[in-house]
């Protein structure tokens, strides 16, 4: 990926936060951080942001509670979700929600880019960049775009 983004990740646990800001910096992205929702959001206050990656399962508020919040505020911002626990996120989140994308961790460098890749592009006419219904498991790739809306 050539083009560089300022991304804001938000994960209570301090060794995920820093690997996935790690990964990040490595592919040359300004990588903010937050450890909770409530600061996502402050942060989101005081600057804009490319891309916000957040944990699903935090205490307070959940992954999807802070993408619902940011959606009223940003309606147009990429959020993509990174989870151990599909079923727990599509119990509490109501389906995908309001992200534009789920990785399933642990992820790899390179799913993380690909993750990231199909949310910041834009699509082309007759380019779909959703894939039919991927709830079912695919053991090849962790990443799970949500169903088209």
């Amino acid at each position: 990926m050539k083009q560089r983004f300022q991304i804001l990740v938000a994960d209570d646990e301090p060794i995920v936060r820093r690997s996935i800001q790690m990964l990040l910096e490595h592919d040359g992205h300004e990588v903010f951080a937050a450890d909770s929702g409530e600061t996502a959001l402050a942060q989101l206050a005081q600057r804009d942001y490319d891309l916000v990656i957040t944990d699903f399962s935090m205490p307070g508020m959940h992954g999807d509670q802070l993408a619902a919040r940011i959606r009223k505020i940003r309606p147009e911002q990429p959020i993509i979700m990174a989870t151990a626990f599909v079923e727990e996120y599509e119990v509490f989140g109501q389906g995908f929600g309001p992200v534009d994308a789920m990785l399933l961790k642990p992820f790899s460098l390179l799913e993380l880019r690909e993750a990231i890749e199909r949310v910041m592009t834009p699509a082309q006419p007759g380019q779909d960049l959703v894939t039919p219904d991927t709830r079912q498991p695919r053991p090849a790739s962790p990443f799970i775009p949500p169903p088209a809306h």
